[in-house]
């Protein structure tokens, strides 16, 4: 129970630290530049990101089973 708590916490921090940071780099102009023009004339941004969010997910559920089965190994 706490270690799921203390994963928790940690992805609230990391995003909360990503949304901070995520902040200043908003402000910036990015709308200019070849390869924005095109991810954004196609709506391909949104396939973009979805392949990147599809990833990270598969990233953390390999991590989460994997430490499921080592601490299931230490318990033996």
């Amino acid at each position: 129970m706490a270690k799921r708590l203390s994963y928790l916490l940690f992805l609230c921090l990391f995003f909360a630290v990503t949304a901070v940071f995520g902040q200043e780099t908003a402000q910036q102009n990015t709308e200019t530049g070849p390869v924005n023009e095109f991810f954004r004339s196609e709506n391909k941004i949104y396939v973009a990101v979805g392949v990147l969010v599809i990833i990270f997910a598969g990233i953390v559920a390999y991590l989460v089973r994997m430490d499921r089965r080592i601490s299931k190994l230490e318990k033996e």
